[in-house]
């Protein structure tokens, strides 16, 4: 059981009748289906700029994955499901890190649905033991993919790949760029989990929802 200072950092939603926990860690649970879920990993990003001479530190993909460990400690999940961008590019020094952390957890299921960056080999997967989906992968009521499909239909898309923010206004004109959680009426986008990417506007619709990110806990805004 979790510390009443670890609920007071969540946000816990229902999305078509199923309950979702959203933590400021950047990662939704999925208590029912025991599935940890978030987007936007881009393991290997780091590597990939170092290798291009842009100056980036080492610890990126590192810090990353130990955040990853601290929400895996907290949920303690069967399943860890990524929708999209997991790695950035290529095999690199920072996936060879990911295949050591990997090893600590031989028991969970690990099932990616491959983004515009995932572009490694089938054999780099199998040997990381990650499940792959191409397109998308379907668990009523969701459909997990990578972008929000053109198309609505019976299913609730749950997405990444745009790395939502939001901007808060506080006094004197005071205003905070923040990560968030966004549900439509038809999708959900994800926030990116790395840290090492950027915000982006969202077209909103009236009656959307936007859950900010804070260094302390989510809330509605």
């Amino acid at each position: 059981m979790l510390s009443q200072g670890a609920e007071e950092e969540r946000m816990t939603i229902n999305c078509k009748g199923e309950i979702l926990i959203l933590s400021k860690d950047r990662a939704i649970y999925w208590a029912s289906k025991k599935m940890l879920i978030i987007s936007d990993l881009h393991l290997g990003k780091s590597a990939t700029f170092r290798q291009a001479g842009i100056q980036v530190p080492s610890t990126i993909s590192d810090n990353d994955l130990q955040k990853l460990s601290g929400v895996l400690a907290e949920f303690s999940p069967e399943i860890l499901l990524v929708t999209g961008d997991m790695f950035h590019h290529k095999i690199n020094s920072d996936i060879d890190s990911f295949k050591s952390w990997r090893t600590q957890y031989p028991l969970l299921k690990i099932i990616l649905v491959k983004g515009n960056h995932d572009i490694l080999k089938a054999a780099d997967y199998a040997g990381l033991d990650i499940e792959i989906h191409p397109e998308e992968l379907l668990c009523f009521p969701f459909r997990f993919v990578h972008d929000q499909p053109e198309k609505a239909d019976e299913y609730y898309n749950i997405t990444g790949h745009i790395h939502p923010g939001i901007t808060v206004y506080g006094k004197s004109r005071q205003k905070l760029r923040l990560p968030c959680f966004y549900f439509g009426a038809h999708c959900a986008i994800l926030p990116a989990f790395s840290l090492f990417t950027g915000l982006s506007k969202i077209k909103t619709e009236e009656g959307d929802q936007f859950y900010a990110i804070t260094p302390n806990k989510v809330v509605a805004v």
